[in-house]
C-alpha cells in the first residue's frame, strides 16, 4: 500500500451512469482524483480499487446514481435497484465495496450526497437544512435536514413529482414511466424534443424558457411548501443558463402568491456553489462523518 505523507484517508466515490468520479481526502483538500467512464461494474470498479488500493482508507462515501436500496432492514440494502444502465440492475454496489475495504461506509444517491456537499461547503454553508435540485440529462433532488441526509421508506424522487401543465405546452413528455412528470417535462431532453435545438445553443428570448421556469418553479413551491429547507440549490447543466435563474425565481414570486414567507428569492434560490464538485466533495464529507461516527 502506497499511503500519501503517512496518513490513512477518506475516500469518496461520486458514481455517474456516465462516469465515476474517484478522490482521496485527508479531512481538507482533495489530495487526488481520477475520472472513469461507467461501464459493466467489473471492469469500472476494477479501476476503482486500482485508484483506493494505493491507500490505507479510514472510512469511505458513495453517492450513487439510482435508484438505490437504503433500507438496512432489507436483502437489496447497498444495491443499485431497477437501472437502465447495462450490468447495473441488481448489483451489491455496498456490499462489493466493502468486501474490498473492511471500513465505515456511507451510502446514499448522488443527489444527495451533492446536498450534503452544498450545506456543509458550498451554497448553503451554515445552514442546517437545504434542498439540492439537479436539471440536466434527468431531474434529480437531494434534502439534508438537520444536516443529515433525509430518507423514509426510500430515497426521495423529486424529479419525478406531477406539476400543473403550462397553457402553451403540447408536449407529451420524455420520462418512460410518467411520460409529463417534472422530469419529464423539463429535462435538458425536452428542450431539444421541443425545439430540435439544444438548450445551450437555444435563444434566451425563445419561449420555451418561460415552460421551463414555469415547471421548475412550481416544483420549488412544492418542496417548499412539504419541507420548509432554509435554502434551495439549483445546479446540473440547465442551469447554466443565468437568464433561466431568473426567470425561475420571477416564477416562483408569482405562483406562490404571497402564501410562505421565505427569504428573498435571490437568497432562497441560489446556483450551486461547488459547480461540479457538490457529489464528490459531498461524498468525502459523508465518509469522515461516518468513520466519527
Amino acid at each position: 500500500i502506497w499511503i500519501r505523507g503517512g496518513k490513512r484517508m477518506y475516500g469518496g466515490i461520486e458514481a455517474g451512469g456516465t462516469k465515476f468520479v474517484c478522490a482521496v481526502s485527508d479531512g481538507g483538500e482533495i489530495l487526488e482524483k481520477l475520472s472513469i467512464p461507467t461501464t459493466t461494474p467489473e471492469e469500472t470498479l476494477d479501476q476503482v480499487f486500482e485508484f483506493f488500493d494505493r491507500y490505507e482508507l479510514k472510512g469511505i462515501g458513495i453517492g450513487s446514481f439510482g435508484p438505490i436500496g437504503i433500507d438496512k432492514t432489507k436483502d437489496n440494502y447497498g444495491y443499485v435497484l431497477a437501472t437502465p444502465k447495462k450490468g447495473w440492475a441488481q448489483f451489491d454496489f455496498l456490499g462489493t465495496i466493502k468486501e474490498r475495504y473492511n471500513i465505515p461506509a456511507a451510502w446514499t444517491t448522488d443527489v444527495n450526497a451533492a446536498a450534503y456537499g452544498e450545506l456543509k461547503q458550498g451554497a448553503a454553508q451554515g445552514k442546517n437544512s437545504c434542498i439540492y435540485l439537479t436539471v440536466g440529462t434527468g431531474i434529480g433532488a437531494g434534502v439534508v435536514i438537520n444536516e443529515e441526509i433525509f430518507s423514509g421508506i426510500a430515497h426521495p424522487e423529486m424529479g419525478h413529482i406531477w406539476v400543473k401543465r403550462h397553457p402553451d405546452d403540447h408536449y407529451e413528455g420524455t420520462c418512460p414511466y410518467h411520460k409529463d412528470c417534472l422530469e419529464g417535462l423539463a429535462a435538458g431532453p425536452s428542450i431539444e424534443a421541443r425545439t430540435g435545438i439544444k438548450g445551450q445553443d437555444l435563444p434566451q428570448d425563445h419561449p420555451v424558457w418561460a415552460i421551463q421556469a414555469y415547471y421548475i418553479a412550481q416544483a420549488l413551491i412544492n418542496y417548499t411548501l412539504t419541507l420548509a429547507p432554509e435554502k434551495i440549490i439549483l445546479g446540473g447543466g440547465v442551469m447554466n443558463q443565468d437568464h433561466l435563474l431568473q426567470k425561475i425565481r420571477q416564477q416562483f414570486v408569482e405562483l406562490m402568491g404571497g402564501y410562505m414567507e421565505t427569504p428573498q428569492v435571490s437568497e432562497y434560490i441560489v446556483r450551486w456553489g461547488l459547480p461540479n464538485e457538490s457529489g464528490i466533495i459531498g461524498s468525502l464529507l459523508l465518509a469522515e462523518h461516518e468513520h466519527q461516527k
